[in-house]
């Protein structure tokens, strides 16, 4: 089995199910991937997949050769990550990676470090999927809730982002404001759709806020807020990014138990690197200047 292309085919092909989809993935013709997994089965003298009218379903052959497969791909993307890294100077990809709600501090963060160092090529990752550090998927995250346990990584506290409960002008027009908890029980609110959120101001909002009120619902942080400056309900976010926004009124004050604590992560292999370690110190500047303002 000396033919790589051919085992990265059959992975592909166990992974998603079809040849179109293998052949897409690939960038190859479909007819490639036909021709690599008949010269892999010839040559192998077994049966890797069945072939039906659906696609294509792994034998238990070929679940064996997709799993080293996959395990061999990725160490490759691995070792591609840290070639990245590894160069002297501040330049080429800087991989950065957080939920959507950080993107107002990491977007002013990513742009004032570009100017210091116009070689770099910012990548910003955003969404709930945890991006693996090992596998060279990011250079730098910043994760909010407990703290990282993936081994291999360096986990430093950064911040406690303040969040407070707002609502639009508009809205606080029409319904009035609230004063206290107890008056809550009467607006309406943006929030989870899941109820069973495990964001800290979700679960206080679960003990205070009957489920029926939360009326605008979105799985997305960035839309709660715009939700929010809509008019659509009562809704949380940043404190300091709600009170410089002149259309919101902060209805209560941030809370300990709204909040999360942050962490920035970086894979041991890179964190030593001068990009990364260039960027960690112009991050935390960033914030604390930031917090003055």
């Amino acid at each position: 089995m000396t033919n790589w292309d051919e085992i990265r085919t059959a992975y592909q092909v166990a992974r998603l199910g079809t040849v179109s989809g293998a052949a897409e993935v690939l960038g190859v013709h479909h007819a490639t991937v036909i021709r690599h997994i008949d010269a892999l089965e010839a040559r192998m003298g077994v049966k890797l997949f069945q072939r039906h009218a659906r696609g294509y379903t792994p034998t238990e052959a070929g679940q064996d050769l997709a799993r080293v497969a996959q395990a061999t791909d990725d160490q490759f993307q691995q070792l591609a990550g840290r070639i990245k890294g590894q160069g002297e100077g501040v330049s080429g990809e800087l991989l950065v990676t957080s939920l959507i709600n950080f993107s107002p501090l990491m977007v002013g963060a990513l742009q004032s470090f570009r100017e210091a160092h116009p070689e770099i090529v910012v990548r910003y990752l955003t969404g709930t999927r945890l991006f693996r550090l090992e596998y060279g998927e990011a250079h730098v995250a910043l994760r909010a809730g407990s703290a990282p346990q993936e081994p291999d990584n360096v986990v430093q506290p950064f911040a406690r982002q303040a969040v407070a409960l707002f609502g639009s002008r508009g809205y606080v027009e029409r319904r009035g404001k609230p004063e206290g908890v107890e008056a809550l029980q009467s607006h309406d609110f943006v929030g989870y759709d899941d109820p069973d959120s495990r964001a800290p101001y979700a679960i206080w909002m679960k003990k205070n806020v009957p489920f029926e009120r939360v009326v605008f619902r979105a799985e997305d942080g960035r839309v709660q807020q715009e939700a929010v400056r809509a008019g659509a309900g009562l809704g949380f976010m940043a404190e300091q990014e709600g009170r410089a926004d002149p259309d919101l009124v902060q209805i209560l004050p941030a809370q300990e138990d709204w909040s999360s604590p942050l962490w920035l992560v970086t894979h041991v292999d890179l964190h030593r690197t001068p990009k990364v370690q260039a960027f960690l110190k112009h991050l935390k500047d960033y914030a604390t200047e930031r917090d003055k303002t």
